[in-house]
């Protein structure tokens, strides 16, 4: 990274293991994974209690991270990777996380929040003492019967899949837009009806 050049966080929620890899709780992993392979840059290992990439959009230093505490401690990691590389929650940091209230294919975006029951959110906001930070949030829907918490550790259906695949390239596309014009145009082109 060049000096003074500026860097934002983005943070993708998941746990770690190749057996939660297509799970609908990790749809975060997989919107900071096709950025990195956008970027052409691969993950490794941070003391920051995750895995870290790092790339350049539009001139703005990326830092991608997918944090290895497991879903419900996800804070410890993102308030130790923003300690590391001196960023601010509120101007520096984006977090994308999984969403049950939003159906499969959809993408919102919002400058600050509650956790709406997220454990992963929920440790974040205790860990930083602040809800204020910038979120995506992708849409899994709700199961039609059964625990909230079993569904999330599922993985897609075939045919939710193929919605989320084009949601995945769509958050991408809205955290490089977020990157180059910040949350409001991201926004304001992003939080459309579903794919």
């Amino acid at each position: 990274m060049k000096a003074g050049q500026q860097t934002i966080l983005v943070v993708g929620l998941g746990n770690p293991g190749a057996q939660y890899a297509r799970n609908r709780h990790n749809v975060g992993f997989q919107v900071v994974e096709r950025l990195a392979a956008r970027m052409g840059v691969e993950f490794a290992r941070h003391p920051g209690r995750a895995l870290v990439a790092r790339g350049t959009v539009a001139d703005v230093a990326l830092v991608l991270a997918k944090p290895q505490t497991f879903m419900n401690l996800s804070g410890v990691s993102v308030a130790a990777l923003l300690h590391w590389y001196h960023l601010n929650a509120y101007e520096d940091l984006l977090v994308a996380y999984d969403d049950l209230d939003l159906p499969p294919g959809t993408i919102r975006l919002r400058a600050t929040g509650g956790a709406g029951g997220h454990k992963g959110m929920g440790s974040i906001i205790e860990q930083l003492r602040t809800q204020d930070f910038c979120r995506l949030r992708v849409g899994i829907g709700r199961p039609a019967f059964g625990e909230p918490y079993r569904y999330v550790l599922q993985d897609f259906a075939p045919d939710e899949w193929e919605v989320t695949e084009v949601a995945l390239e769509r958050a991408a596309d809205a955290v490089e837009c977020f990157v180059q014009e910040g949350i409001v145009a991201a926004m304001n082109q992003f939080n459309g009806e579903a794919v």
